[in-house]
């Protein structure tokens, strides 16, 4: 995974099971109420995959959300010009091999692998909307178990243990950072329980409430 230094400024704050768990629940309250004002916006992504605890595939793209689950996804690495759109309700999304050729567009159902992640993630499991809902579900139906919670001036960061995003089946361990200037998260980590490293997403550049277009979610 790539290295992020932890500013040395963080508090451990020494709790009990409990009491952590509280504090957990309270950041993901509070990324609940400051998603309820979000009409639309934007963020830099990279996201980084594991297969045996070794980097296997890199991606970089920018995310679009709008009010009603709009989402636009223009990627930057590998594919350097492709797009996909996806609206909430729709069973296909579209897919622009080339944003300078919107006339070249192809349809694909939203359950196919090819416009999966390599994890296994679907267009609409993409979005904050749908992570915080993921998370306040493995807070109520999974036992948390005890470890560190950090804050400091700027951002929290904490662990979840859940169930997976995609199926629901395997049992993982989530490492969360969350800036407290917006309450969005800035780094997801996915990890095997025996610690081996699954998925990176760093995210950055967030763009809120920039009133996007209806236009830049059409194909």
């Amino acid at each position: 995974m790539p290295v992020f230094l932890f500013l040395g400024a963080a508090v451990l704050l020494h709790t009990s099971e409990g009491a952590e768990e509280n504090h957990v629940l309270g950041v993901v309250q509070k990324m609940e109420s400051a998603f309820t004002a979000v009409e639309d916006y934007t963020c830099e992504v990279e996201q980084v995959f594991y297969q045996g605890g070794a980097e296997n595939q890199r991606y970089r793209f920018k995310f679009y959300f709008k009010r009603g689950k709009r989402i636009r996804v223009d990627f930057f690495h590998p594919y350097s010009s492709m797009a996909i759109f996806y609206r909430e309700g729709e069973k296909e999304a579209t897919v622009l091999p080339f944003r300078f050729l919107p006339s070249v567009k192809f349809r694909f159902s939203i359950d196919n692998p090819v416009i999966h992640t390599p994890a296994g993630q679907w267009i609409n499991q993409t979005d904050m909307e749908y992570f915080i809902k993921f998370l306040f579900k493995n807070l109520e139906n999974v036992k948390q178990k005890r470890d560190e919670f950090y804050e400091d001036k700027d951002q929290v960061r904490f662990w979840v243990w859940g169930l997976d995003y995609i199926g629901w089946k395997d049992l993982e361990k989530y490492h969360i950072f969350v800036s407290k200037q917006n309450w969005f998260p800035t780094r997801i980590e996915r990890y095997h329980l025996d610690g081996k490293p699954l998925e990176v997403s760093i995210i950055q550049n967030y763009a809120i409430n920039t009133h996007l277009g209806d236009k830049l979610f059409v194909p």
